[in-house]
């Protein structure tokens, strides 16, 4: 029973180590081809903490955020910035 679990885990990591070269290698391409990269704008909010755990929300325009055309977050070659898919669905950020 023990085998066929780490058997199981390793092919489970060994399939989400491979989709994450095929990801880093497409967005790659990309980028070599001048398009690795997009511009989405996002709302701002500062949040304020207040007495008794409540927090006061204040605006603080709108800003333009680089993100990577690709399925996962790439890391190091673009310090950690956020799929564009998933700034685009989350258009409002919060500053604590």
């Amino acid at each position: 029973m023990g085998r066929i679990f780490l058997r199981a885990v390793f092919w489970v990591a060994a399939g989400c180590a491979t989709a994450y070269a095929l990801d880093w290698a497409v967005w790659q391409v990309r980028v070599l081809a001048g398009g690795g990269y997009r511009v989405v704008t996002v709302s701002r909010f500062v949040v304020a903490p207040l007495k008794g755990g409540k927090e006061e929300y204040y605006p603080d325009g709108k800003a333009d955020v680089r993100c990577s055309v690709s399925l996962l977050p790439q890391g190091v070659p673009q310090a950690g910035s956020q799929p564009c898919w998933w700034v685009q669905r989350n258009p409002v950020v919060f500053e604590r």
